[in-house]
């Protein structure tokens, strides 16, 4: 499984450890990675994903799962939540 976050794109970065006396040793910087499972209110489902904690504030600051599948272009989002961000407009669409 890839150290990625399915929405934002954050990955892996990589760096230096640095002790006091100065020696540098490479290291990894890994991406706060957490299973969690939106819940789309209009399309009244779980969608389960592996995503960063900060990318998890994103969505709660946007004020919601919807809304910011809504807001965002979908040239940003990955082909699976294009798709959910398809639904919820067409679901949208019909109920006004």
């Amino acid at each position: 499984m890839a150290r990625k976050c399915k929405v934002s794109g954050k990955g892996v970065m990589s760096g230096n450890n640095v002790s006091h006396a100065n020696n540098k040793t490479r290291r990894r910087f890994l991406p706060n990675l957490q299973k969690v499972s939106f819940f789309s209110e209009i399309l009244k489902k779980r969608v389960p994903m592996r995503v960063a904690t900060s990318t998890i504030r994103d969505i709660d600051h946007k004020g919601g799962f919807d809304k910011f599948l809504k807001d965002t272009a979908p040239t940003k989002l990955p082909p699976k939540l294009r798709k959910l961000r398809r639904q919820i407009m067409k679901v949208e669409d019909t109920a006004a």
